[in-house]
């Protein structure tokens, strides 16, 4: 299967899990190391809306930036700081633990998001993430994720104000956290594709 070409402006969900199930992090100085990283190399060419990252897979939700704000980065060339990023911590995760080989189970997962439904569903599956994989039983204590972002004033890398904005606020925000209504059958394509 072709896999679908990041277009600027464009809005996608991507995720990869371990090489045959196997962990991506460690210990907490491999999640903070890789959210650098994510800083580093996806900031400039995306706003970043949501992430998770577990054990051994992650999930980010993000939109690629507009073209006028991206002079120096053809279209075709969009998929080079996911290359650069993944690539840098593989290395890393590698050299730190005695590893060789691919430490990504194959190519960045993704999925163009077409609709602020399908937007908000996918926000709301990545922050219920840890529960659906029972890591702990309440999503909002996990340490991994963005939702705890949205709660606090602290600054972020998040683009917090049009995400709260897509919910109808911020009280709605965590409204539709809490009540954990997801449309599975609008997220069917995701769910197939994570097992």
């Amino acid at each position: 299967m072709k896999r679908e070409l990041f277009e600027y402006g464009g809005y996608y969900h991507v995720y990869n899990r371990g090489n045959n199930g196997e962990n991506l992090f460690h210990e907490e100085r491999n999640y903070l190391y890789f959210l650098n990283l994510m800083k580093k190399y996806l900031h400039p060419i995306a706003e970043i809306y949501a992430y998770c990252l577990m054990k051994n897979h992650f999930h980010i939700i993000l939109k690629i930036k507009e073209r006028e704000e991206m002079k120096n980065v053809k279209e075709d060339k969009l998929h080079l700081p996911f290359s650069n990023f993944f690539n840098s911590y593989a290395k890393a995760i590698n050299k730190a633990y005695g590893r060789t080989g691919s430490l990504f189970q194959e190519h960045l997962k993704r999925n163009r998001i077409d609709s602020n439904e399908y937007l908000i569903q996918s926000i709301l599956y990545v922050h219920f993430n840890p529960e659906f994989h029972k890591v702990c039983t309440d999503f909002e204590s996990y340490n991994y994720s963005s939702y705890k972002a949205y709660l606090c004033l602290q600054p972020t890398l998040l683009t917090r104000q049009f995400t709260i904005a897509l919910f109808g606020g911020i009280d709605n925000f965590k409204y539709e956290h809490v009540s954990k209504k997801i449309n599975f059958e609008l997220l069917k394509d995701i769910l197939f594709l994570e097992q």
